[in-house]
């Protein structure tokens, strides 16, 4: 490729509306522009890269193993209204009549589609297990469209989903599938990936993980270890909760005027914040019953950790006229739970003289013991991680990171081929639902996280294995007809073997190395007057780690070199 011909303007100017690093440079270099919010047009420049990545989810796939097929953007409702999620899903479906009045949506995921294809086609054991994948676009109505291409609305990605015969056969091809994603990301030139334990969400399921890059500009709290492999995004992380066992006291109600937030009541009894039982008050969505959450005065309702717990989506309350409550003085002890929902986190299991809301304007009550005065059925995990907990698996201590998501794999079990009426007749003769696995990567997101991970002041640092070309040649002083000819005679044979881009303009050299920089190519030959009259090329590294001058004769040779 001429940049000469080349679609796309560089720029030097910081666009205004970025703030990430790949936001910033896939502007700049000329790789996207913004169509709408959270929807772009890529051009050549990111085409190129994202197509490599492609190849190389689909060399993985393949390997283990997998089917592509394409599945259709535009789905009619029936098949979501079988699995149940046309009506549960409510953030982020496009929904539509088409011309003659039928409800249509825009697939954002696709295990209906696969689900579909695949209860027609196999009806036997003997054609289990088997994997079906696709590369596809797809629309999700984000509403906090930002980064770039991290968080956008249209997107192509990888979704891939498995079909067996038992859940000890999908554990088995899981791991595989965990493993290819490792190859994956290693091969794309982001190695430091790592898997964590997840949520399942709206996919269903017991076990999923997420493939996270650790990053500062991540939008995902990442829990991490610092001895043992632990390893979890924040939603469902757990750490081991300590306990102080306190001599019972006798209950005192205590005037608090005005007192509400957990700060000023601490310091009002002069205790630590851990002494306290507060209380978080969430909606149900499709409920008219709140739920009233009890937890520790030191942690923070997970709300990930809720939803899962009640089997619901639920919202901070804001709708206080019509909840028969005390707020700001909400108490477990004497609480008329009446039309709402109680839960009790563990950090408060067995715990005595706690201080809490006497459900009465002003006071709180001093001494609540767990065991002697409220008595509950059973405790739930409900709280977030902080940093610094001990790690429940090796006692240590754990850190927070942020991170980018760029993939995740589910355990599906049975929710939407039982849902579908999906069967299968096994060895013994019976009808049986098959269980399932998911598997998806963001073509997208991918292109954009390794932007963030390998950059620097200048514009990317493509890996080799993905980047847009191999060899960036900058043919300076191209007025010259010397060096035109040794350009393009280079150009051409090496355009034979690598993938090639040549600036042929004639623009001054710090034009030529500011775009090279933007367009991130790992390997530059430059080709100049001053070099060629001594019958050299000079040799230089995206990164920078090789810069040399090298014989005309000698190119060939040391670009293997280099490329290897």
């Amino acid at each position: 490729m001429l940049i000469s011909k080349l679609l796309g303007e560089r720029y030097k100017e910081k666009p205004g509306e970025a703030i990430l690093p790949s936001h910033i440079y896939l502007l700049r270099g000329g790789y996207i522009r913004q169509v709408s919010n959270g929807i772009y047009s890529m051009l050549l420049p990111a085409k190129k890269v994202a197509r490599k990545i492609e190849q190389i989810i689909r060399e993985e796939m393949d390997a283990i193993d997998g089917q592509e097929v394409l599945f259709p953007v535009v789905l009619p409702a029936e098949l979501w209204q079988e699995s149940g999620r046309f009506d549960s899903v409510t953030n982020g479906l496009i929904r539509f009549k088409d011309r003659v009045g039928h409800d249509m949506l825009l697939g954002m995921t696709h295990e209906e589609a696969a689900v579909h294809l695949a209860r027609s086609e196999v009806k036997s054991y003997t054609k289990y297990p088997f994997m079906i994948y696709q590369i596809q676009t797809k629309f999700r109505d984000e509403t906090r469209a930002r980064g770039g291409l991290i968080r956008v609305r249209e997107f192509t990605m990888k979704d891939a989903y498995s079909f067996h015969t038992s859940q000890e056969d999908l554990e088995q091809y899981y791991e595989r599938a965990l493993q290819a994603y490792h190859r994956i990301f290693e091969r794309a030139g982001v190695p430091q990936v790592i898997s964590v334990r997840s949520d399942n969400g709206m996919m269903g399921g017991k076990v999923s993980h997420e493939y996270m890059l650790l990053s500062d500009v991540g939008e995902d709290t990442i829990v991490l270890c610092e001895r043992c492999d632990y390893k979890a995004n924040m939603e469902i992380a757990v750490s081991h909760i300590a306990h102080k066992r306190l001599e019972e006291q006798p209950l005192e109600e205590i005037h608090t005027p005005n007192i509400t937030d957990i700060d000023s009541l601490a310091d009002f009894f002069k205790v630590s914040p851990n002494r306290l039982m507060k209380a978080a008050v969430f909606a149900v969505e499709n409920s008219n019953k709140p739920v009233v959450v009890f937890l520790r005065g030191d942690l923070q309702v997970n709300e990930a950790k809720l939803r899962n717990s009640i089997q619901a989506n639920v919202f901070p309350l804001t709708d206080y006229e019509n909840v028969n409550l005390c707020f700001g003085f909400i108490g477990a002890y004497g609480l008329d739970a009446e039309g709402m929902d109680v839960v009790y986190d563990i950090s408060l299991q067995g715990e005595s003289n706690l201080i809490g809301g006497a459900n009465k304007l002003d006071y709180h009550l001093q001494g609540i013991s767990m065991d002697r005065d409220i008595k509950p059925d059973k405790y739930v995990d409900i709280a977030k991680v902080n940093e610094g907990d001990t790690c429940s698996k090796c006692g240590s201590k754990l850190k927070l990171n942020r991170g980018i998501e760029v993939g995740n794999i589910f355990q599906l079990d049975t929710k939407y081929t039982a849902s579908m009426n999906m069967t299968f007749t096994d060895i013994d003769g019976k009808q049986k639902h098959p269980v399932m696995g998911c598997y998806g990567i963001g073509v997208g997101r991918l292109l954009a996280s390794i932007i963030e991970a390998s950059h620097d002041e200048y514009g990317p640092i493509w890996p080799i294995s993905v980047a847009p070309w191999q060899i960036h040649i900058c043919l300076l002083n191209s007025e010259n007809e010397n060096i035109r000819q040794i350009g393009f005679e280079m150009y051409e044979k090496l355009g034979k073997i690598y993938d090639v881009l040549m600036d042929d303009r004639n623009v001054a050299a710090g034009m030529q190395f500011a775009d090279a920089d933007l367009l991130g190519v790992p390997v530059r030959i430059i080709v100049s007057k001053r070099n060629i009259e001594k019958g050299e090329l000079e040799l230089v590294t995206r990164d920078k780690a090789i810069k040399k001058n090298i014989k005309l004769e000698d190119l060939e040779k040391e670009l293997r070199e280099i490329i290897r």
